[in-house]
């Protein structure tokens, strides 16, 4: 507990002494300004305007991260990726989206961890569970939630026609235990395999892969990403967390729009984004508006733009 308090006041020191240090740097510019104004000396202010350009750049991500105010913004999140239809097209659209996020973790500097992973029958995925740890991974990763759509060449066609692929995208918060949810063991049915990933001492040879079904709400998780019996259900319980803590916020979102009457101006539709390769090049946020032709880049993991249009456009439903 001792710890804990002492990373939380860590935080709040840092989140503290990042604007202070915004504050320290406006008024240094300001006090400048108004010397190189008092002594008529215009060469004094050559550095302002790029000093003044990072200060605005900063005080976007420090007003970004005021929008990250959820329960578990800060949490660890779980990234899970099914393909819906199209068949093979689909299975490979969901591995791209994987390698997608990958990069975008790594760009923000946050650790990815393989928690479950079924290859497609000729390419791509069929599922894979992901944990992305660093701090507030979920509160900018459950920006991706929905519904993707890819329209292509398929390479899997040997026509060479055009196809439309769809994926969805879940995420979920890691829950520590400390604040989990109370669940009870007479809810949760246990089942044990063996896993069906690469070779070793243990994989294929024991029943360690665990899969967890809650009775009351039908969710099921599973995990065979580590060697033991033991440590695939203590992530399996972790993932069970998560889901149902999201379930939670649902429904409590669900009873607000209900009072409120409306959900925003912009419907939700089935895919959240949609990434054309071909007849030309662009990748457009459907709830918020935010569009680019260099599709590339995002499939390189660079989705700041859209994370950050839709964050502040959650802020103001």
């Amino acid at each position: 507990m001792a710890q804990k308090t002492l990373a939380e006041l860590s935080a709040l020191q840092s989140e503290v002494g990042a604007w202070q240090d915004l504050r320290n740097e406006a008024v240094d510019i300001s006090e400048l300004i108004a010397l190189a104004e008092a002594l008529d000396d215009l060469g004094a202010l050559g550095a302002v305007p790029a000093r003044l350009a990072l200060l605005d750049q900063q005080l976007g991500q420090l007003e970004l991260k005021l929008l990250l105010s959820g329960s578990y913004a800060k949490n660890h999140a779980i990234l899970e990726l099914h393909p819906g239809a199209g068949g093979v097209d689909s299975q490979d659209w969901a591995a791209m989206l994987m390698r997608m996020y990958i990069r975008y973790a790594e760009k923000r500097g946050f650790i990815v961890d393989v928690l479950d992973y079924l290859a497609g029958d000729e390419a791509g995925l069929k599922s894979v569970s992901l944990q992305v740890r660093g701090d507030y991974a979920y509160g900018y990763l459950h920006a991706e939630k929905g519904v993707h759509r890819l329209v292509r060449l398929s390479p899997f066609d040997a026509a060479g026609r055009r196809h439309t692929s769809f994926a969805s995208v879940s995420i979920l918060p890691v829950i520590d235990e400390e604040v989990a949810l109370e669940i009870s063991p007479e809810d949760l049915r246990i089942d044990t395999y063996r896993s069906s990933g690469a070779g070793g001492q243990n994989v294929n040879k024991t029943d360690s892969a665990v899969r967890i079904t809650h009775l009351p709400t039908n969710i099921v998780v599973q995990c065979q990403n580590e060697r033991s019996q033991l440590s695939n259900k203590n992530t399996a319980m972790r993932m069970l967390r998560g889901k149902l803590a999201e379930l939670r916020v649902e429904e409590q979102q669900q009873e607000i729009d209900r009072l409120r009457g409306d959900i925003g101006a912009i419907a939700w539709g089935n895919q959240v984004r949609s990434y054309v390769f071909h007849p030309y090049s662009m990748v457009k946020d459907h709830r918020t508006g935010v569009e680019t032709g260099n599709v590339q880049a995002v499939m390189d993991g660079s989705l700041d733009q859209f994370i950050d249009a839709y964050l502040r456009w959650q802020a103001t439903r």
